[in-house]
């Protein structure tokens, strides 16, 4: 048996030991992050310890779930779960806990923004008693990074507030290295304790299918035309700054977006948000200076966050936080995002189905539509025998006001408020239309 590690009081021997620690009592408030998405392990895992240990009623509050996390509907139906906050949810779970919400076996879920969620931590509305993090690596006094080790996930923007503020902060990880853990992106300051398990999960399981660019010829259509309005604008110059939604169309519009700067010889100031492998080809091709980075959507986004000396690591409360502290989204010139359904009013609904079923929720939708100075909308008019514009949405994720353009097959809908983005686009000879006519020809 090996000694114990001199001078390394934070080690725990196990979860069950990590969680009582953390002296919780029934209805503490526990979070979590999504840093490795529909491959993450940890959630899982600390919840079984959290059930064993015989708690419950506990406020669940990870900054979001994925399908991977299906077998935590067993932790509602026990009774640990007993209330739940997130920024977006999809998959399995999420039909056992409307249920759940629905029956009064559990209050209403609660869907924050990123920016929301941050800003709740910090002014201390959404009180977190222990934050469980889950590292790539770590040492053994806490200090964790997401770029090192056997499921790198590359950064943690989502716990860096959480740890700020929780009442104790425990790191899980898989790959123990030596003291100092460089470089750290969680610091030890922050930490009470550390507990090595044999997996935290799956680092592949972080290219989830939400993040697939778009390779139909009508979507890739569609995306140049949300491009050429962005140049129509007037803001494609230099210092341009930009973000992409994590849809297929918003992803190809990043690429026709790019190529629209390689070709105007623009040099962009930086692109934010959720980085992918597209993003990182445009910041390495030099078309934009930094990337900052709240969360990796692919893996070649990790490996570039290793590399890169500019592509830096932002935390949530930085990324999107609204407030007097000006967030990163406050600086953007220009957003491309998706929705499920958008309404005449221009509002957006990216949380439910036209049936009703929750399909995720805001994450940074909404902050970065009310940050940016042009928020553009790209959808197809129909989705599997849906209109995707309709008279009223059946959910309100962002609203009409925050939006200003939104892009179809049948033409750009420019919101009335900006008459000056609509005589630009005229100008370029984009097709212009209504919103109403939009809806008349999604129905």
């Amino acid at each position: 048996m090996s000694p114990p590690l001199r001078g390394a009081p934070k080690l725990a021997a196990s979860l069950a030991e990590a969680v009582a620690r953390a002296g919780l009592r029934d209805g503490a408030t526990v979070s979590f992050h999504h840093h490795l998405r529909n491959g993450d392990a940890v959630m899982a895992a600390v919840l079984s310890a959290l059930s064993a240990a015989g708690l419950k009623g506990l406020r669940f509050a990870p900054s979001s779930l994925f399908p991977v996390h299906a077998s935590l509907a067993s932790f509602v139906e026990d009774g640990t779960i007993g209330a739940i906050e997130t920024a977006f949810i999809t998959g399995p779970f999420t039909e056992v806990a409307a249920a759940a919400a629905a029956s009064g076996q559990l209050p209403p879920i609660r869907l924050s923004t990123h920016g929301g969620r941050a800003a709740a931590i910090r002014d201390g509305s959404l009180r977190i008693d222990a934050a469980f993090v889950a590292a790539p690596a770590a040492d053994a006094d806490g200090n964790a990074t997401g770029t090192l080790g056997p499921n790198a996930c590359g950064a943690l923007g989502y716990p860096m507030v959480d740890v700020r503020h929780a009442g104790h902060t425990v790191i899980v990880t898989d790959h123990l290295v030596p003291y100092p853990c460089l470089p750290a992106i969680i610091g030890a300051e922050d930490v009470d304790t550390v507990v090595v398990v044999p997996s935290i999960g799956d680092a592949d399981g972080i290219l989830s299918g939400t993040t697939q660019q778009a390779t139909d010829p009508a979507d890739q259509a569609l995306a140049k035309r949300a491009a050429a309005l962005v140049a129509a604008s007037g803001l494609l110059v230099d210092g341009f700054s930009f973000q992409t939604g994590a849809g297929g169309i918003s992803l190809a519009t990043a690429e026709a977006v790019g190529q629209l700067m390689a070709e105007r010889g623009v040099s962009g100031s930086f692109a934010s948000g959720g980085i992918t492998a597209l993003l990182v080809r445009l910041h390495e091709a030099g078309l934009f200076r930094a990337l900052l980075d709240v969360q990796c959507f692919d893996l070649d986004a990790v490996q570039s966050l290793a590399r890169n000396p500019d592509h830096q690591v932002i935390s949530a409360a930085a990324y999107a936080a609204p407030g007097p502290r000006r967030a990163v989204v406050d600086r953007l010139d220009a957003v491309i995002l998706g929705a499920a359904e958008v309404d005449r009013a221009f509002n957006v609904n990216v949380t439910r189905a036209a049936d009703g079923r929750i399909i995720g929720g805001s994450g940074g939708h909404a902050d970065t539509a009310a940050g940016a100075r042009l928020a553009i909308v790209t959808t197809r008019l129909t989705a599997r025998g849906f209109a995707k514009i309709v008279e009223r949405c059946g959910s309100i994720t962002t609203p009409g006001g925050s939006i200003d353009a939104v892009v179809t097959e049948a033409g750009i809908a420019v919101h009335p408020a900006r008459p000056e983005l609509a005589d630009r686009a005229r100008a370029a000879g984009l097709p212009l239309t209504s919103i109403d006519d939009l809806a008349r020809a999604a129905s």
